[in-house]
Parts: C-alpha cells; structure tokens; sequence
C-alpha cells in the first residue's frame, strides 16, 4: 500500500511538472499537536515545530498542486495517577510527513486546501522523570493522515499557512493482552501555523 501511494504521489508529480509552472519553496512553523482516540483522556496536547521543502505546480489560474516533505515533531503531554503519585510525561513522536495538497484559490493569494498525506516514523518516546524511554517498537512505522487548510501567498513569493492534520491510522502496534490496551486507540492530530517562502 505505501509502496502503491508513493508511485501514484511520483507519476502525477513528475506527469505535472512537466505540464505546468513549478515554484519551489521552504517552510517552517509551530504544531500544536496531541494524541487522540479511545483510552488517552490522560494527554493534554503538545507545542513543537516543523520544517520543510515544498513545491507548488500550477494547474490553471484557480487551481494548484503542491507536494511537500516535512519533518514533523508531535505527540502529546500526560498527567497520569501512577500508585497514588501524579506523574507528569511527554510522549515525543518526530514523523517524515509527505501531504499532496490540492489547492482552491478563492481570491487573489487567499487558497483553501485539502489533500491526504503518509508519514513515516522516525523516532518515538516516552519521557518522564528524567528519565526516556524508546518506543518505536511499540507504534507503526506508517501514518496516514487527511489535512485541510488556508494559504495566503504573497507576489514576493512570501507565503503563510495553517493547516489541520486529522490522523486516521490508529499508531498503537502492540500485543493488546501483554500490554493491557484492550480497545485502545492513538491518532495522530496536529494544528500546524507555518511560513514559508517560493522562490
């Protein structure tokens, strides 16, 4: 499936760069991320950034394409009741986004945007009284996600954004039995307010 989603992602890519005008870019912000689903009550969200390279193919005068990689550091805080102590954590997931945005521009530089977008797991853990845990092992390597949006793109090229990601791959890989997570979920989902510029 993801080797499927990756070849589709590059034929239309590489199909429409060579039909259409092709700026190249670089953007960065804030997420405000947290972990949502069944049996997570205890996360109350978490502020990090992303970074990355964007293109934008123009289709016509309304409509563009715009293909992104993005490093993507998410995850949540928790405040959990461990043996009548409240213990404070913050489980740190850093993904290797790829959304395929399809943008609408309703008026001159003000665009509406959607599009899916795979992410793949680059490093997961667990921190809490000074002290880290890995794990990796214990969530998938691939994230499927749906992200909707506004952009408002500047004739300089200067560009801003904000975006939702809504995680649809429950990230949980565990054995339900030896670990207890009967019935439980973890989504990703992540607010994302961003700059950036075409060059």
């Amino acid at each position: 499936m993801r080797k499927l989603f990756l070849f589709m992602a590059l034929a239309f890519f590489g199909t429409a760069i060579l039909q259409a005008q092709v700026k190249f870019g670089a953007k960065a912000g804030v997420n405000f991320s947290d972990i949502t689903g069944e049996r997570v009550d205890s996360f109350d969200g978490r502020t990090s950034f992303h970074f990355g390279a964007v293109a934008e193919i123009e289709i016509s005068e309304k409509f563009s394409f715009q293909p992104e990689l993005i490093y993507s550091s998410q995850g949540s805080d928790y405040t959990e009741d461990f043996e009548g102590d409240e213990l404070d954590g913050s489980v740190k997931v850093d993904y290797l986004n790829v959304p395929l945005m399809a943008k609408y521009y309703v008026t001159n530089g003000l665009s509406v945007e959607a599009g899916p977008q795979i992410g793949f797991l680059l490093s997961a853990k667990d921190e809490y009284d000074d002290e880290e845990e890995d794990i990796k092992d214990f969530l998938k390597s691939t994230d499927f996600g749906v992200n909707f949006g506004l952009g408002y793109k500047l004739d300089s090229g200067l560009f801003f954004s904000a975006r939702y990601n809504l995680g649809l791959t429950d990230n949980l890989d565990v054995d339900e039995t030896e670990f207890e997570t009967e019935g439980a979920e973890y989504k990703n989902s992540v607010i994302q307010i961003g700059i950036g510029y075409f060059f």
